[in-house]
């Protein structure tokens, strides 16, 4: 048996689950109070001030498989909160985009995400918030290639 830190101490990935975890434990409350799982937050968070998305890139914002957000889109569409549309570019490719409905439903919850970041981040000074999310945002992006 070796001594010293563990794996799972110091390894990266396990640190960012675990931060991960720790972060969105106590918020998801706020999202099934709201009437909505995980992965439909996540949706409708990224779609809320933004432009259309095609289905494979919200897929890949929103950290799951593209057949399951398809599905996912076809039933938030049935509730109102998404819409469909052709990409002019590409008749192949469908956009996604939240309508008023959509944006209704996520905007008290990202206020509530808002106050939820900055009673977590109490730990860290402003300097080291800018930090880490520069470095996190590096890695995202970094890793997606």
């Amino acid at each position: 048996m070796t001594t010293g830190a563990r794996f799972v101490d110091s390894d990266l990935g396990f640190l960012l689950g675990q931060a991960s975890h720790a972060l969105y434990t106590d918020f998801d409350a706020h999202v099934r109070a709201a009437g909505l799982t995980a992965i439909e937050w996540r949706v409708l968070a990224t779609l809320h001030d933004g432009a259309a998305l095609p289905v494979s890139t919200l897929a890949r914002e929103v950290l799951s498989r593209q057949p399951t957000v398809t599905k996912l889109v076809q039933r938030m569409r049935t509730q109102g909160w998404l819409t469909l549309q052709a990409d002019p570019t590409d008749q192949r490719r469908t956009l996604v985009a939240a309508t008023s409905a959509g944006r209704d439903k996520v905007l008290p919850l990202l206020e509530q995400a808002r106050t939820h970041e900055a009673c977590v981040r109490t730990c860290l000074n402003a300097a080291e918030v800018r930090v880490l999310k520069a470095l996190l945002g590096k890695l995202a992006l970094k890793m997606q290639r």
